[in-house]
């Protein structure tokens, strides 16, 4: 199926031209045997695909909440100053191309830009103007660029330490020779390892299903499209740790039989693609990819690396699958499971970066080794990133089980007052200071790995405000609740802005919410409302100052409204 290299194929003129032109899509289209209009629509689903030219030097600003509160609106004037440009328009003879675009993983070092794609961290005008400066002059953009290093911030003791303790290449493949497919899976199921992602399904489920499936070709898919404003925890994986996740994609392999697997890696992370080729090709050179894997007769996998182009909707498996596929990166219709029809509708296994990292470092370290770790329903460690008003963001290494209180803490975070705390990003839920002694745990909250902490001087409505406006845009608008729900819960968030809200509009916010969950296609649609809905709750007292305090509708008072006009009229005629 020649479509599915169109995703390569539109970076590679992108990356020659700076834009796609006409003439390449033309040709592809006769090429791959598509409509020209069925390609223009892949690269308008997507951030980082141009139709029209740009510049020498792109650089994407990012806007999520945590970058707004670190100074977002101070280094954007800086950078259309500096360059004498303006965001979001076509900037001709110039160096510059200016775009916003939401979170890049980076919530740590905020403000932070992409410039052509290489990181540039904890900007202040003062940085910007630096930063054009040497552009201007010619300097080599990788040599003025961040370079940023994922900041682990906490990890427990050595005996406790799953993820970010030593790393030996190939500890986990070795363990083969003496484990059949069924013990490789008992060992996870002993774990209770499972998706990281979010959802939370069991692996060793999910891997018995493609490997008691006849169907083949068989695929393992790696999902490192982590897009969830504030997450940035598979980045220390692929940052610090890249074999490590390879390795759990052999072990997928080995336990279905798949023959292939891809890395779907976001386009916000290509600086970190020639780190994760360069683990890949050691795997080769080792002998833990290619045939005849560790010595094991018959035991084939080869990995490919896909760059995604900048689209928060493909974390979702199908999404992803059929971005992977040449097509516009919306979740399919679930009918059938990925595990049953995924990939080139053939048996695919679906995992993320921790997941897969997660499962390398059971099979190396033994279910036994997990035994006393966390609690007795979550096992072992969860990696979680921590960004907002505290002094130390970054990753952490934590047990299951632990609290809040303890995230918050001097030894941990050192979080500055902390009021609202946000789970699971934009799609998750809030919590205020009465729940601070709850527990990270699949039983309390099955944190997905995103913390970001608040104070009492941020405004919980510019919060939740540029949650919406991100499921907004992010939304691919097949399903009207979504596509219209977003917009109304805009439309209510001027309302409480402009100081005419009633509690009827937090009535409908809340039924808004229960209709996105129940009638929406994908988790984007589902829970976009779900922040908004759960903070009218857990704020209940800061929504009751803002809001209007009758209990019937705002009257229209039509003398006020033609006042000035008629004073006017009466002021003429005299």
């Amino acid at each position: 199926m020649k479509r599915k290299r169109l995703l390569a194929r539109l970076w590679q003129f992108q990356n020659d031209n700076g834009y796609i032109p006409q003439v390449s899509i033309n040709k592809l289209a006769q090429e791959l045997r598509v409509s020209k209009i069925e390609i223009e629509g892949v690269i308008s689903f997507y951030h980082f695909f141009h139709k029209e030219p740009t510049n020498k030097y792109i650089i994407y600003l990012n806007k999520s909440i945590v970058s707004e509160f670190k100074g977002y609106n101070n280094v954007k004037k800086a950078f259309e100053k500096e360059t004498n440009c303006t965001f979001e328009t076509n900037n001709k003879d110039s160096l510059f191309s200016l775009f916003e675009t939401p979170c890049i993983g980076l919530s740590d070092q905020e403000p932070a830009a992409l410039i052509n794609f290489y990181p540039f961290t904890n900007l202040t005008p003062q940085k910007v103007r630096s930063i054009i400066f040497h552009l201007k002059n010619g300097n080599n953009l990788k040599d003025i660029s961040s370079n940023p290093t994922s900041k682990i911030q906490y990890k427990p003791a050595k005996n406790k330490t799953i993820f970010f303790r030593d790393y030996v290449l190939g500890n986990s493949i070795k363990k083969l020779k003496n484990l059949t497919q069924n013990q490789v899976l008992s060992e996870l199921k002993n774990v209770g390892v499972s998706g990281r992602g979010g959802a939370f399904f069991q692996t060793a489920t999910k891997w018995t299903y493609c490997k008691n499936n006849k169907n083949k070709p068989k695929y393992i898919i790696c999902n490192a499209d982590e897009g969830e404003p504030g997450t940035f925890k598979d980045k220390a994986i692929l940052n610090n740790l890249p074999g490590l996740m390879l390795e759990g994609m052999i072990l997928a392999a080995y336990v279905t039989g798949a023959k292939n697997g891809i890395i779907y890696l976001r386009a916000e992370y290509k600086y970190l693609q020639p780190k994760i080729e360069k683990a890949i090709a050691l795997m080769y050179k080792s002998g833990f990819l290619g045939k005849n894997i560790n010595g094991i007769k018959n035991f084939n996998f080869e990995i490919e690396l896909q760059l995604g182009a900048g689209a928060y909707i493909c974390g979702a498996e199908t999404a992803l699958i059929e971005s992977l596929e040449g097509k516009r990166g919306e979740p399919r219709i679930r009918n059938l499971f990925p595990t049953e029809a995924g990939y080139l509708n053939k048996p695919t296994v679906v995992n993320n970066v921790e997941t897969f990292a997660l499962a390398a470092r059971v099979i190396e370290l033994g279910s036994c080794f997990f035994k006393n770790i966390g609690t007795k329903i979550s096992k072992g460690t969860k990696l979680v990133s921590i960004s907002g008003d505290i002094a130390k963001p970054g990753i952490f290494e934590i047990e299951w089980g632990t609290t809040i209180n303890q995230l918050l803490s001097i030894e941990m975070c050192n979080a500055s007052e902390p009021y609202y705390i946000q789970i699971n990003g934009p799609s998750g839920v809030c919590i205020n200071q009465n729940e601070f002694n709850r527990k990270i745990a699949k039983e309390d909250l099955a944190c997905n790995g995103s913390i970001m902490v608040f104070n009492k001087n941020r405004n919980i409505i510019q919060i939740i405000e540029n949650f919406t406006k991100f499921f907004r845009s992010e939304s691919c608008g097949n399903c009207t609740p979504c596509r219209a729900g977003n917009q109304i819960l805009l439309e209510k968030i001027k309302k409480i802005k402009n100081g005419i809200a009633t509690a009827n509009d937090l009535d409908d916010i809340k039924k808004w919410n229960n209709i996105m969950k129940l009638s929406s296609k994908c988790g984007l649609g589902k829970y976009s409302a779900s922040t908004f809905s759960s903070a009218i709750d857990k704020f209940r007292n800061y929504f009751n100052k803002i809001i209007i305090k009758n209990k019937g509708e705002i009257k229209f008072d039509l003398e006020a409204a033609v006042f000035d006009y008629n004073e006017l009229i009466q002021n003429t005629q005299n």
